[in-house]
């Protein structure tokens, strides 16, 4: 491999990286109480949690269709699913790191719909939320751990490396359908106790 090809794939992982070093840092930052944030802010803010929902929703089914594609070996509609997952994806993340500036914290099982819980919902409660800490860990760990390999293997994708791009999917393409799935289910098990419905 030529010595210009190394160090821009170098250069490549450097930054992918950092970008993921970046998102997450600016998540952490933004949800600390000592960061000053608005009293007012425009309502649609709280629709955000669904949106994500929808957008990981969404990107779900285009990478479950991307798979199809490649078996099928059309790399062109492979191509334009997954540019369609990644746009949805970073859209996401603009979403996801505005909500979590804007809106609070919310701790599962801490409020239901009507501000009341019954002993049986409390006791539901208690039983599910350990499965739902376990989901939620996982997907914030994957989905941190996932987002340079998505990174770099885009950039194998679009410059046409494609063992490169095959040896890394393997790995990366079932953590990111994962992230994308399970984030839609963190996001339903968790909205009920949205304390601003």
């Amino acid at each position: 491999m030529p010595l210009l090809t190394i160090e821009k794939e170098k250069s490549i992982k450097l930054a992918a990286y950092i970008t993921t070093i970046a998102i997450c840092g600016a998540v952490i930052i933004l949800n600390q109480k000592w960061i000053p944030h608005p009293d007012k802010f425009p309502s649609f803010i709280y629709s955000l949690p669904m949106l994500n929902a929808i957008l990981n929703g969404t990107c779900t089914l285009l990478l479950l269709f991307s798979l199809m594609a490649i078996k099928k070996k059309n790399i062109q509609l492979h191509k334009k699913l997954n540019l369609s997952a990644f746009v949805l994806s970073a859209i996401f993340l603009v979403s996801y790191v505005t909500a979590h500036y804007f809106i609070p914290d919310t701790k599962y099982g801490d409020v239901d719909h009507n501000g009341i819980m019954s002993a049986a919902e409390s006791s539901e409660v208690s039983n599910i939320k350990p499965f739902y800490v376990i989901l939620l860990l996982l997907h914030i760990f994957l989905a941190i751990a996932v987002l340079p390999m998505v990174l770099i293997s885009f950039y194998y994708g679009l410059t046409d490396q494609r063992e490169k791009h095959k040896k890394l999917t393997r790995f990366s393409y079932p953590i990111w359908l994962f992230v994308t799935a399970s984030g839609v289910i963190v996001y339903l098990m968790i909205s009920p106790y949205y304390a601003y419905q």
